[in-house]
């Protein structure tokens, strides 16, 4: 017996699909987004719980690279290894040095310590474990559940679920042009509303979307009952976060599965993390290696203006430093690509990495942790993120009230917004104003996309076309 085809298109099917995604998985759809939500502000959070970490009046001048790594060794003596130190983004912040393999959590997929070290004193302030203190515990409960590698892999599994809930979603809400039109006409001008009104598209197509009117589609009843509100809330709700949502669902999956994407557009060790080729020095061991600072300012020759991000000491003879520089092009605040390899024996520049000269395909893979993060739209765009993120534990709690109330077991009642009124309309303007500024950032993406979009076709092709070249070989074979 054969499936019929016309039952993938059914609008019963993809919504018993859409409630079976959420109540199997929902759950974590929400979690994903709480956490990530509370992670956009970690480091302000981290300074909020930690005040010692806040330098209130920054004076005189960093000491200098090896002073402050000279601190960190006398704090952390037994600690053999590369040490790399992060550069505050703010005078009244600390320096941060990171070990990445400490002993105490050395099997663990990630828990370096970290030592914070005030730069104008060279003290050292704190010593931590990531996973040990809330902001870093909270991250790695969105990035890998606590899982280590399986959670890494089920968090990137859900992210390509969570594009198929929000496209079953969209498609369930989806009224036509003329219902999208008649829902507007509450909250935009009146020669929108009367063009809504108007004859050419007050009727809806026939057959479509019979469950509810399509005017309904973007309105909030809220004198229909509690569970119509939650209802109406859930689709206006899910409507406005769907792009964010599809953002960050996309980015994260290519977070944790970097080779799909790499193999798209045709570039390699591009993955958030990587640091890179591994240079070896050919230097010849004496006894004047050359020192921290020297290091950075030879690694500044070829980047005058780049901003001093990260410096990681080489390991044994052979190890070289890293110098990681951050250019004005670059989108990337915290991890940018601008790296400078020195030889730790004859102070000579072993190798330059500069994204001025990246390929579109490595272009394109810069922007997918500041997109997932939302520090490539700036303070706005992060707040737009919180919101998103928390938009998930909205919907999730909305819908399954709704499944609830449906089965039986919670009651609808009657609510009174005579008093809140006039709050009800300013959030209406604000719930408009919000679709604006999606619908422009939106457009913004799609000029990105554009951009980029020859360069992904032509290697998806190419990867099809070696797809089917196995499948005819193994044909063959067999």
């Amino acid at each position: 017996m054969k499936f019929p085809i016309q039952h993938l298109f059914n609008r019963a099917t993809w919504l018993k699909f859409h409630l079976y995604l959420a109540l199997t998985v929902g759950f974590l759809f929400a979690l994903m987004g709480v956490t990530g939500s509370i992670s956009v502000y970690r480091e302000e959070l981290d300074v909020l719980l930690n005040p010692e970490l806040v330098i209130e009046e920054p004076q005189g001048d960093y000491q200098s690279l090896d002073k402050i790594m000279a601190s960190v060794q006398a704090a952390h003596p037994n600690r053999y290894g590369s040490w790399t130190l992060e550069m505050p983004r703010s005078p009244h912040g600390m320096i941060t040095a990171w070990f990445d393999k400490p002993t105490e959590t050395y099997f663990e997929l990630y828990a370096p310590l970290m030592v914070s070290v005030n730069p104008y004193t060279a003290e050292v302030v704190a010593s931590r474990f990531w996973g040990q203190t809330v902001t870093t515990w909270l991250l790695d409960l969105h990035t890998q559940l606590r899982l280590d590698r399986f959670g890494w892999n089920a968090v990137g599994i859900l992210g390509l679920l969570l594009m198929v809930s929000i496209g079953s979603g969209l498609y369930l809400w989806w009224p036509g042009i003329s219902g999208v039109l008649q829902g507007f006409a509450a909250l935009v001008p009146d020669r929108l509303a009367a063009y809504a009104s108007s004859e050419a598209i007050a009727e809806p197509a026939p057959g479509r979307f019979s469950a509810y009117t399509p005017s309904l589609a973007i309105k909030i009843r809220h004198k229909a009952g509690m569970m119509q509100l939650v209802f109406d809330l859930h689709r206006i709700i899910g409507l406005l976060s769907a792009a964010v949502l599809l953002l960050l669902a996309f980015t994260g999956f290519h977070l944790s599965y970097p080779s799909v994407l790499e193999t798209l557009v045709g570039s390699s060790g591009m993955a958030h993390g990587e640091t890179g080729p591994n240079i070896i020095s050919t230097g010849i061991p004496n006894d004047h290696p050359t020192s921290l600072s020297a290091a950075e300012f030879i690694a500044r020759g070829p980047f005058r203006r780049a901003e001093l991000r990260r410096v990681t000491t080489p390991i044994g003879d052979t190890g070289v430093y890293r110098i990681n520089l951050r250019q004005d092009s670059e989108i990337n605040q915290r991890h940018p690509f601008t790296t400078v390899w020195v030889d730790r024996w004859s102070g000579q520049i072993k190798e330059v990495r500069d994204p001025t000269t990246f390929t579109r395909g490595e272009n394109f893979m810069t922007w997918i942790w500041p997109m997932h993060t939302g520090e490539a739209f700036g303070a706005t765009g992060r707040l737009l993120w919180f919101f998103a993120g928390m938009s998930l534990f909205v919907l999730y709690i909305s819908g399954l009230l709704r499944w609830l109330y449906r089965r039986g077991k919670v009651q609808d009642r009657e609510l009174n917004f005579a008093v809140m009124r006039p709050l009800f309309y300013r959030l209406q303007k604000m719930i408009y104003r919000t679709g604006l500024m999606i619908i422009r950032l939106t457009g913004l993406l799609l000029q990105k996309a554009k951009h980029y979009a020859p360069h992904v076709i032509k290697k998806w092709t190419m990867l099809l076309r070696w797809i089917r070249s196995m499948i005819n070989r193994q044909k063959r074979i067999g």
